[in-house]
């Protein structure tokens, strides 16, 4: 199998180029997999391979902005899943609920459609990457307060040594790679 130079991971710090993180904040980019086609089919199968549950143990895929859109509507779609959209604050119409948390250079605000999950509707959620764990936490509290089960959590990368499954709780977790902070 080749992959094209395209398909790797990036690192930025605060040498590199300080629109893509704070001061003392590693940035990790994919997104160049998804400039090769071969590549991208790679990460959507890694992912499905990977599921923390069985297929059936689900009925949609919520995917955070912005990674989680890139591959979590491709994943509902190989699944036959929907897809569940959980956004930035203001982002979305009225009504929604909101949820905010601390990131480790501040704090942000999800939302989610009043409507977007259906009472009892166990969801898998999905993420390009795990670290403190508060985006992913804050996404669970989104989809519960609407009636929601959460099914577990689907991560591409997981950042060693911030401890972000802590904040999940006991629900089935997996992420396709792990590096350090």
């Amino acid at each position: 199998m080749h992959l094209s130079r395209r398909c790797s991971i990036f690192d930025f710090t605060d040498s590199h180029d300080s629109r893509f993180s704070e001061k003392g904040i590693l940035f990790r980019d994919f997104m160049p997999v998804f400039a090769d086609a071969r590549g991208m089919q790679i990460l959507i199968d890694a992912l499905i391979k990977a599921l923390p549950v069985d297929a059936d143990q689900f009925d949609s895929i919520a995917g955070l902005e912005a990674r989680g859109f890139l591959f979590g509507p491709a994943m509902a779609a190989r699944l036959n899943k929907g897809f569940i959209a959980i956004r930035k604050a203001g982002k979305l119409p009225p009504p929604v609920h909101s949820c905010s948390y601390a990131l480790e250079y501040g704090t942000a605000t999800l939302e989610i459609e009043d409507c977007a999950v259906k009472p009892g509707e166990r969801v898998l959620i999905v993420d390009d990457l795990i670290a403190t764990g508060g985006s992913a936490a804050a996404a669970c509290d989104l989809i519960k307060s609407v009636g929601g089960e959460i099914a577990g959590y689907s991560f591409v990368m997981e950042l060693d040594g911030l401890n972000g499954r802590k904040a999940l709780g006991d629900y089935p977790t997996s992420s396709l790679l792990q590096m350090p902070a």
